[in-house]
């Protein structure tokens, strides 16, 4: 099995596929209110109250259009209050939520937060007051939350790495760019060391070339293709494929290309599956996604959380089988890593059937011929 910084200690969660999102979706992204869910069937929530904390909406509308409403559902049917709240971005907002959620004594905190700082600093703050945290989606470094619900994020890398290696595999030296995520976001990281994970050994070897790899703060799309803009410039125009690590990073490359009169003849990654992300991959613009599974992740912090709730750390731990590396904190955290797709332009039909984009939302216009081949409908 190839090298990983996530090492997997146990074998599988049941492969649902589901959208996701380190980028946009188009679905909207909400007001990032308090979402406190109805009581479960038959009468009211007896198990109490769990508060969730998620990140933002500006780069991403998966947390209010996806993990909002997924968490809401599963902790409901399973008898709990959901307190599930958007920090939109601002720290002091994260922490002023979770002082309030500590407050009212939730009975777990799962969190998704903007930076490791931030959530290991309310991580330590819950756990002084006996509640359990769970970091989700991204891993708090250097934090002390008991337990991890995400994706094989260096898997995630590994895919994006081998699409663009297969799209420039008769193309012996081709020049790569690569434009990765913010490098405060641990899964940024693990997305970077996947890629490279497969690629150095091409870069070594001469089969492909290294033009530059250059993080993005804060996933910002318009500082990415600023940046491709400026990497493409220096190295005279000449681009034979683009790593980017997210569809929205993808899509500010893309612009760039179409400016040169590239789009189309330069392979470029993603990642989320998102409407905007298919359309580009429908169009020809765009190689390939990773379409990940939230509804997924979301129902696994759920039973988890319900599990901690109910003090059954037996029952957390038989579910938490697989173990995160926190090099910061020199610790392994219990985890479920759930596992992504590699998507191209066949896959696309199998994302929309699982209802997360609509064929409305992809195939208008100059899309519809693609669509009609596809049979997507």
């Amino acid at each position: 099995m190839r090298s990983r910084t996530l090492t997997l200690l146990a074998a599988t969660v049941g492969a649902g596929l589901v959208l996701s999102a380190c980028g946009a979706n188009s679905a909207d992204s909400g007001s990032g209110n308090s979402s406190q869910s109805a009581p479960a069937p038959g009468g009211a929530a007896t198990g109490g109250k769990v508060g969730v904390i998620l990140p933002e909406t500006a780069t991403s509308a998966r947390w209010e259009s996806f993990d909002k409403p997924f968490l809401t559902k599963a902790l409901k049917d399973a008898g709990f209050d959901a307190d599930v709240q958007n920090a939109q971005g601002d720290v002091q907002k994260f922490t002023t939520l979770a002082d309030g959620m500590i407050a009212q004594n939730v009975k777990v905190l799962i969190i998704a937060a903007i930076n490791g700082e931030v959530g290991s600093a309310v991580a330590k703050k819950a756990q002084a007051a006996g509640i359990p945290t769970i970091d989700y989606d991204r891993l708090n470094l250097g934090g002390s939350s008991d337990y991890y619900v995400s994706f094989d994020n260096e898997k995630v890398g590994q895919l994006q790495g081998q699409g663009v290696a297969d799209a420039l595999k008769d193309k012996k030296g081709a020049e790569v760019v690569m434009i990765e995520g913010a490098p405060t976001d641990n899964n940024a990281t693990l997305f970077a060391n996947g890629q490279k994970s497969v690629l150095q050994p091409k870069f070594a070897g001469g089969d492909l070339k290294l033009v530059r790899e250059q993080a993005i703060d804060n996933w910002d799309n318009q500082k990415g293709g600023q940046t491709f803009e400026q990497i493409l410039t220096d190295n005279k125009g000449k681009v034979d494929g683009v790593v980017a690590a997210n569809d929205g990073l993808a899509g500010a490359v893309i612009t760039v290309l179409k400016k040169n009169g590239l789009n189309g003849k330069v392979p470029v990654t993603g990642q989320d599956a998102t409407a905007d992300g298919l359309m580009a991959i429908l169009r020809g613009d765009q190689y390939m996604t990773v379409f990940k599974p939230i509804k997924e992740e979301a129902e696994t912090a759920a039973k988890l959380a319900v599990l901690l709730a109910k003090g059954d750390k037996a029952g957390a731990d038989a579910l938490a089988t697989a173990k995160a590396k926190d090099p910061k904190g020199n610790r392994e955290v219990k985890s479920v890593l759930l596992e992504p797709k590699l998507t191209t332009k066949d896959g696309v039909k199998e994302v929309v059937t699982q209802g997360y984009v609509k064929a409305s939302e992809i195939c208008g216009g100059d899309l519809a011929a693609a669509c009609a081949t596809l049979g997507i409908s």
